[in-house]
């Protein structure tokens, strides 16, 4: 084939598969958002379940809706009617894939899933076959060619299954009030799970955050500091509420300016008061930005009432992998 030619296919096949997708939008309505409050009350599992390409699919869509908070699992229907199907309960709700609807492997399962009586979601291209006619609810993909030039291999039809698929999973996830603190739960590893980091997850606490009050001597500030291999000290009231933060680098101004004689002195009096900080709940991310914003290597934690709880350190964030 020329290349010419080959570009040109390229092309058609990447044209049906968005045309496959833009005619879902007029289709979604009442029975799409019938299925969401379906998945939004299910007591048990969402199941996907397909045979061939769209399995691989149903797999991807089961993915999906697991990483944003909703249980769910792939179920292979040829493995389904050797025993696997002990895995569904009566309280679950299947999502079947097949572009015919006639699909052998998942037309033998059907009888199983509905003695169940568990809810069946048909997507398929033909509502009046065997899997639409058994499913309670269609959602019509509406595929009548596929992007193959043989009209053969699944293509459009599949592209179509799993732009359906995320339109569920994440209507699901809106309506269900999914957030990114929700989301880095479920992402502990990987770039992802980094970025969604609380501050809380990772600030020093304890021993290793070096609390100190308004009369403490800079000497024992210092002490403290060094104990705790920080490079700052937080000063809290009587309440353990947050009152200024003094630095090594505020150490090594006030003695090139002054001399030994602050060692002495309330660390108060050097000290940088109303700082900046942050509550525990906020993310690593936004910790980072300040950090980077005011060139300051720490920042105390506090919590809603503004006592201190913690200290977040630059290399705190390097090892969890943020910088």
């Amino acid at each position: 084939m020329k290349t010419s030619n080959v570009i040109q296919l390229a092309k058609e096949v990447l044209k049906i598969e968005a045309r496959a997708i833009s005619r879902l939008r007029p289709k979604i309505g009442k029975n799409f958002e019938t299925v969401v409050q379906w998945m939004a009350d299910c007591k048990g599992r969402v199941i996907l379940t397909g045979m061939g390409k769209p399995g691989f699919i149903a797999r991807k869509i089961a993915a999906t809706m697991a990483s944003t908070g909703t249980p769910a699992f792939f179920l292979h229907p040829a493995e389904a009617v050797h025993g696997d199907f002990g895995m569904v309960t009566s309280k679950d709700l299947v999502i079947a894939i097949s572009q015919s609807g006639e699909s052998e492997e998942i037309v033998r399962l059907l009888p199983l899933i509905k003695k169940k009586g568990v809810k069946i979601v048909a997507l398929t291209s033909v509502p009046g076959s065997t899997l639409g006619k058994n499913a309670d609810i269609v959602l019509d993909l509406g595929v009548r060619r596929e992007a193959c030039p043989l009209n053969l291999a699944p293509s459009a039809s599949t592209t179509a299954s799993l732009a359906m698929g995320d339109a569920l999973a994440l209507s699901l996830l809106k309506k269900k009030d999914f957030c990114s603190e929700d989301f880095a739960e479920l992402h502990p590893a990987g770039s992802l799970g980094r970025r969604l980091l609380k501050v809380g997850e990772i600030m020093r606490t304890g021993k290793a955050n070096p609390l100190v009050g308004a009369k403490t001597t800079v000497r024992q500030a210092l002490l403290k500091i060094t104990a705790s291999r920080a490079g700052s000290c937080t000063i809290v009231d009587g309440h353990g509420k947050l009152m200024g933060v003094f630095t090594d680098g505020d150490l090594r101004r006030h003695l090139r300016s002054r001399g030994e004689k602050i060692l002495n002195r309330p660390v108060v009096q050097l000290a940088t008061l109303k700082p900046r900080y942050i509550r525990k709940e906020r993310l690593a991310e936004e910790a980072f930005h300040i950090m980077e914003t005011l060139r300051i290597d720490e920042l105390p934690v506090v919590d809603k009432v503004r006592r201190v709880v913690g200290l977040l350190d630059v290399q705190d964030l390097m090892r969890a992998g943020r910088v």
